[in-house]
């Protein structure tokens, strides 16, 4: 994309921004309770978590902001949530020196991965119907999540719902940041949600001194590589390709991996491109034009060191906020990307079969030898593929759009 972006209005931020806070919202409040219970595996004191949380936050939200201005795209950066509720069943069990010095080993992987541009040329045989039924299955689970919170606040997920509906008639762009507003007031209004109790307090790092083992090489750095790249970098990227965005991989890849190095001393694991919280940002709803969608990336960014600043104490925020609300919130989000990506995986008839192929295995999201759903759901689309059309790609795919001097960035 144009490395100039229009001139911005103030209208322009509004919709990237709450896409945005909702993205991040999401994160935090979805999945975030993982690093407290890898954290109480290892064993680590309230000032080595709040490390974690400072260390994983700032790092996602500068490589988040660098990529996102560098290539005015919404590339957004998230911690490797395979790969904590990995770290949740081997920290037990592995020193927290040796683990640092595995988080080490695998952000350098990804370095490698990166410069050498060998990911990219992967991700560019992927045929566009597989890359989007992939994307349509992992989304899966997230619109069916937002009308299943149904079981335990009705009442809620109807408000939500109700209010979505009607604010899509009248006022389509701000219909996420209307839910978002109406959700709050009502919880907080029926006493769902108490803040009063929220203190800030400011996060200091901890260094802790890395051990390099081959117990900790083979069993948390190799497994934790894997995990990351083929559950957060792979659809990742797809997300990003489905809504017509084309910065290579190689790029995203090497500072990300650089980033996770420089912080894992302080107790980062990983982080890497986002996929789900990154799909309410790459899609219209975040900015109906697509040059503008990188606002997303940036304030996405600026909320994660924010929230890295004050370490445990915003993440306890999130935490506060009912799980109904947050999976319906993101359900609702999604709605248009699940939708789109349904549409695209099935539109061209010869290759249908498979990309339906790809759809159902990801969103059973069956988890084997330790790796999660997408993976073996790729592994399902290309295989049919490959034995029902003798090859992976007959013409260029979505994932192979990038301009040579985009591929070299």
């Amino acid at each position: 994309m144009n490395t100039h972006s229009p001139l911005l209005r103030g209208r322009d931020l509004i919709s990237p921004t709450i896409a945005a806070l909702i993205s991040v919202i999401v994160n935090y409040g979805g999945t975030f309770i993982l690093v407290f219970q890898a954290a109480k595996a290892a064993g680590l004191s309230p000032e080595m978590t709040a490390s974690w949380i400072w260390s994983i936050s700032i790092g996602v939200g500068v490589t988040g902001i660098w990529l996102s201005y560098r290539y005015r795209e919404p590339i957004i950066t998230a911690w490797s949530t395979p790969g904590v509720a990995f770290l949740v069943s081997v920290l037990g069990i592995t020193p927290y020196p040796e683990a640092v010095g595995a988080y080490i080993l695998s952000a350098v992987g990804f370095i490698i991965l990166g410069l050498s541009g060998m990911f990219e040329r992967f991700v560019r045989l992927i045929p566009p119907g597989i890359a989007s039924g992939l994307l349509a299955g992992i989304l899966l689970q997230f619109g069916i999540s937002a009308f299943g919170g149904a079981k335990l606040d009705p009442w809620l997920v109807v408000l939500l719902f109700g209010s979505y509906i009607l604010l899509r008639r009248f006022t389509s762009r701000y219909a996420i940041v209307g839910i978002l507003l109406i959700g709050l007031v009502y919880l907080i209004s029926t006493g769902k949600a108490d803040f009063s109790t929220v203190r800030l307090a400011v996060a200091s790092p901890v260094l802790v001194m890395p051990e390099f083992t081959l117990h900790s090489a083979l069993g948390v750095a190799l497994p934790l590589f894997v995990i990351t790249l083929t559950g957060q970098y792979m659809p990742g990227m797809l997300v990003l390709r489905n809504d017509g965005f084309k910065t290579s991989a190689n790029p995203i890849l090497a500072i990300t991996g650089l980033g996770s190095l420089l912080a894992a001393p302080f107790g980062s694991h990983a982080f890497n491109v986002a996929a789900i919280t990154a799909a309410i940002c790459t899609g219209k709803d975040a900015h109906e034009e697509a040059s503008k969608r990188y606002i997303a990336g940036i304030v996405c960014g600026i909320l994660y060191i924010t929230v890295g600043i004050f370490g445990v104490t915003l993440a306890a925020l999130f935490l506060i906020l009912p799980s109904t609300f947050i999976a319906t919130l993101a359900g609702l989000a999604l709605l248009g990307t699940i939708g789109g990506s349904l549409a695209s995986a099935l539109a061209d008839p010869s290759g249908r079969e498979t990309a339906l192929i790809t759809f159902l295995a990801t969103a059973a999201n069956v988890t084997l030898l330790g790796v999660g759903g997408a993976f073996w759901g790729l592994v399902a689309g290309l295989a049919a593929h490959l034995l029902m059309h003798g090859k992976l790609r007959g013409k260029r795919s979505k994932l192979s759009e990038a301009q040579p001097a985009q591929s070299e960035r």
